[in-house]
Formats: C-alpha cells, sequence, structure tokens
C-alpha cells in the first residue's frame, strides 16, 4: 500500500472520527425534568430548538440521590441557579390554572427559567386524541378506525367540565379536604368501556357527575356565581368543554379513561391482522411463519402511547415551543 493512499486513509479516519464527537463548541443548557418518562417528551421538544450555536442537556433533578418529583426540581438549591445555561422543566399539574394562589403556581408562572406543560402532565399529550389513532397502527400494524376517539374524549370532555370547573374553585379555596382531586378523580373514572357502544360508559358516568354536581351546588350556593366567573376565566387560560381531558390528572386520563378503550381495540385489531393470516395462509407452515413475525413486529399499546409524537398538532403543545422559542431567542 502506497504512503499517500495510507496518509488519505488516516486522513479518512481522523476526520470520520472528529465528525462522530459530540459538538462541545455549542453552549449547552441543563434540562432538569422530573422522572424518567419526561426525559423523553422535553428531549423531543427542545431537540427541535437547537442550533450551531446552543445544545440541550437533558436530566434528573439530582445527580446525588434518586429523589425525583416536582418539588425536588424546584427546590430551593436548585431555584436560585435557574438561568441562561440551566432551567427547569416540569409537568403544570394544576399549578397553571390556580394562577398565582399558591407559592409553587406563582413561581411556575413567573419564572422565565421554569417551563411548564400547560396541560396537566406528559401523560396527557400522551393521550391526545387526535394521535390515538397512530397508536394503534403503531402498536398493531393494522390501520384500520375502529373508534373515533377525538370524538370520545371530546364528549368525556364536555361531561367532565362543569365538575371540573368546581374542582379548581376548591383548589383555589384551598379546600381540599371538601373536594380533593381525587374525589374529583372517582367521579369522572371509567368503569368499563364497551368498544362497541363506548357511550354507554359516557352515560353512566354522566350520572354520577350530574349528582355530584347537584350536592355542591346545593351545599355551596354562595359560590355558584364565583364557579361562573372561574368558568369564563378558565376559557382565556385555555380550558374549554371539549379538551377538558387535556387538564385532568395525567395518569388519571391514560388509567381510568384511554386505556379502557385503547387496550379492547388494539386487542381487536391484532384479532382482525391475525384472522386475516390464517385465511390467506397457503398451508399451516406458512402460517405459523407468518403469525411468528406479525407477533415479533406487535407492540403493547402502553408502550406505544408513550413514544409517539402525534401531541405536536396540540396548541398547548404549540405554546410550550413558543415559551422555548422565546427562550431561545433571549440567548442572543
Amino acid at each position: 500500500m502506497g504512503k499517500r493512499l495510507v496518509e488519505n486513509l488516516n486522513s479518512f479516519y481522523i476526520g470520520a472520527a472528529n465528525q462522530l464527537r459530540p459538538k462541545n463548541t455549542r453552549k449547552k443548557i441543563i434540562a432538569y425534568v422530573e422522572s424518567y418518562d419526561d426525559v423523553f417528551f422535553w428531549r423531543t421538544l427542545l431537540s427541535e430548538f437547537e442550533n450551531e450555536k446552543y445544545c440541550f442537556q437533558v436530566m434528573l433533578p439530582s445527580s446525588h440521590s434518586l429523589a425525583k418529583g416536582k418539588k425536588t426540581v424546584l427546590m430551593n438549591t436548585l431555584g436560585c441557579s435557574l438561568g441562561q445555561n440551566m432551567i427547569a422543566c416540569v409537568d403544570s399539574d394544576y399549578d397553571y390554572l390556580l394562577q398565582g394562589t399558591t407559592n409553587t403556581s406563582r413561581r411556575i408562572i413567573n419564572n422565565k427559567y421554569i417551563f411548564h406543560t400547560y396541560a396537566y402532565a406528559i401523560e396527557n399529550f400522551q393521550c391526545y386524541a387526535e394521535g390515538l389513532h397512530q397508536v394503534c397502527v403503531m402498536a398493531t400494524l393494522n390501520d384500520h378506525p375502529v373508534v373515533d376517539f377525538p370524538a370520545f374524549l371530546r364528549l368525556y370532555s364536555q361531561i367532565a367540565y362543569p365538575l371540573f370547573v368546581w374542582s379548581i374553585w376548591f383548589y383555589r379555596r384551598h379546600k381540599l379536604n371538601k373536594f380533593s382531586l381525587l374525589d374529583f378523580c372517582n367521579v369522572v373514572k371509567l368503569e368499563h368501556v364497551d368498544m362497541y357502544h363506548p357511550e354507554i360508559s359516557l352515560q353512566r358516568m354522566q350520572k354520577y357527575v350530574e349528582r355530584k354536581l347537584k350536592r355542591l351546588e346545593k351545599e355551596y350556593a354562595f359560590a355558584v356565581a364565583e364557579v361562573d366567573a372561574l368558568r369564563k376565566e378558565l376559557r382565556r387560560l385555555g380550558v374549554t368543554p371539549d379538551n377538558t381531558y387535556m387538564f385532568i390528572q395525567g395518569h388519571h386520563i391514560m388509567d381510568n379513561v384511554v386505556m379502557k378503550l385503547l387496550g379492547p381495540v388494539c386487542a381487536r385489531l391484532r384479532r382482525e391482522r391475525e384472522n386475516e393470516i390464517k385465511n390467506l395462509a397457503e398451508h399451516d407452515i406458512q402460517f405459523q411463519n407468518e403469525l411468528t413475525a406479525y407477533q415479533h413486529s406487535q407492540a403493547s399499546p402502553e408502550f406505544m402511547l408513550k413514544k409517539h409524537v402525534g401531541y405536536k398538532e396540540s396548541v398547548l403543545y404549540q405554546r410550550i415551543q413558543k415559551d422555548i422559542q422565546d427562550f431561545i431567542a433571549s440567548l442572543d
């Protein structure tokens, strides 16, 4: 091998190695998040704003322990360090809608280095109605639409909405012992959902909601006018009867509403595909091979629910994007 060829090869490998190394010339911005599940969501969002000047590194809130959660992210020792080189990315929970009636709420809505989801949590984005059919396809590799997920969650939201406004009123009044978040979620959960007639479970829930509303309006008659005013304020914050599910506790929406329907739908789509394979197979060996290949290509709907990004079309997600965009612009 000639000397010139060896030099060219060495130069090629050195150049390739340099390209594979992290670009340390960019300014690194640390983004602290609450837990493992939050890393992927915020990494996906923040990567959209990386450029030749800035990059992000998403990290858990503590390098000295396994402590996680919103309080750990926002604790004083960390909060004092937030700035252009370090930001916090957290779930809004009810803090956004509380609009400063608690210390945590004031901090989240006023600190320009704390970014929040606007929706209750990242689980609400994962349950974004317009992305749920995509989740079914990702999990089952079957593109047959079985249920109108947006219509289902819109109707669910409309039923839950008036009681949800009362829930926020109790939180703003610090009367959690009278009507807690758990109390609210127990009323608006779905015990069983028939995927062929999902409206039945919603009708059942509506009875529970109406019963609870009557009790509250009777016991807290003095607050009815305040609740009406709060309803108008919440609308200005983005809460409407059609999208209330985005502001209800995320794990409740995922476990007690969406998965109640998504699980059976995916099971049906798998059976459809497996029956198709059985009917089209020319012999038993072909059937077994094709069925095995299909089964190996599947994934659980729970897993795909956490990995899809259909929520990027959400207005609330776009609000976070705007906040990050403004932050990046302020650095230049």
